[in-house]
């Protein structure tokens, strides 16, 4: 049976996008406030602010910040480090930091790298004048942290720092120079501090990683903050299918914090997951080294496959589903 409409098709098309449109309106301002503010929260993305002037920026990096509006004075402070081929927009878009950051209730600090500095942006993490203490891009992750505590009030005490790849080997190279700065480390897919002395060392370190003891392991950070008693709590994430950083560096990351802790490496409470192990290192009641392992994950941050449901315009390429949400994690690792 065929209808015949004194409407052309072209307007019959736009007469129900209008429709759709009207009817989406009117069912947003029909739902409930809880589904209501989820979906703005899915649509509308906050915006990172740029500073400008925040010290003497050695290391010539960007500094942007999203502070959620009406943040408590002495509230706690998250800092980002992107990794190579990344930005700090794009490494939020799928990780969704900044969106914790409102719910949660906290600052977030994004550093963000140059192609002047780097043709691929990534942190030079293998320069050694780029990680020595108050110098290159370290020093000016430190002023970034310090301007940000220091313009909004917030807590000194509370500031923790994760970072990918590039971005994870710098916030190892942080948690080694300034140890006291932060309550949290967490590095994805990182670096051991001072694996490597150039460009060229970098990428073989990233292809195989280097054979050193554990004691000159933890001589390298020792080495950075002579006389430390107390160092931050961390978290190590590997994926085993990782093709750019070999996971043998997680495994080097690992021995020299536990070198420098002073724990054992058969200390460790061991958890099976569904999507890999968790070892725990304890001490002083809470836990000190964490080592996430992922069965079958390549390169990149582990997000659960629910948080790159809303994202629109194309995730990060290096923020990939797994069984596991390390965002979420962290936010139970750090208490906030």
């Amino acid at each position: 049976m065929t209808l015949k409409s004194p409407f052309s098709l072209s307007r019959a098309l736009k007469a129900q996008k209008k429709l759709r449109r009207l009817v989406e309106k009117v069912a947003r301002q029909s739902w409930p406030l809880a589904k209501s503010t989820k979906a703005k929260k899915k649509h509308v993305r906050p915006q990172f602010v740029e500073r400008i002037g925040f010290g003497s920026n050695p290391g010539r990096l960007k500094m942007k910040v999203y502070v959620p509006p009406r943040l408590a004075r002495n509230s706690p402070l998250v800092v980002l480090l992107h990794g190579c081929l990344q930005t700090p927009e794009s490494f939020d878009a799928g990780s969704g930091f900044s969106a914790l950051a409102g719910r949660r209730r906290f600052a977030l600090l994004c550093p963000q790298q140059s192609r002047s500095n780097n043709a691929n942006l990534c942190f030079n993490w293998f320069r050694p004048s780029a990680v020595a203490r108050d110098r290159g891009e370290l020093m000016s992750i430190k002023q970034m942290i310090d301007t940000t505590i220091s313009d909004h009030r917030l807590d000194g005490s509370r500031v923790y720092i994760a970072g990918l790849s590039a971005g994870g080997a710098m916030a190892c190279a942080l948690a080694a120079t300034y140890p006291d700065m932060f309550d949290g480390v967490a590095i994805f897919a990182g670096l051991p501090f001072g694996a490597a002395r150039d460009a060229v060392s970098a990428l073989s370190l990233m292809r195989s990683s280097v054979e050193r003891s554990a004691l000159a392991w933890g001589d390298l950070v020792r080495l950075a903050s002579p006389g430390a008693t107390l160092w931050p709590p961390l978290s190590i994430w590997q994926g085993s299918d990782d093709r750019t950083v070999h996971p043998a560096n997680a495994e080097a990351i690992l021995s020299q914090w536990l070198d420098v802790t002073g724990l054992e490496r058969n200390a460790a409470i061991l958890r099976m997951k569904p999507w890999g192990r968790v070892e725990r290192w304890q001490a002083g009641g809470r836990d000190l080294i964490s080592y996430y392992r992922l069965d079958g994950f390549g390169h990149g941050l582990p997000v659960g496959k629910d948080s790159l449901a809303g994202v629109k315009g194309g995730r990060d390429r290096f923020v990939l589903p797994a069984g596991v949400s390390a965002p979420r994690e962290l936010m139970k690792l750090w208490g906030l």
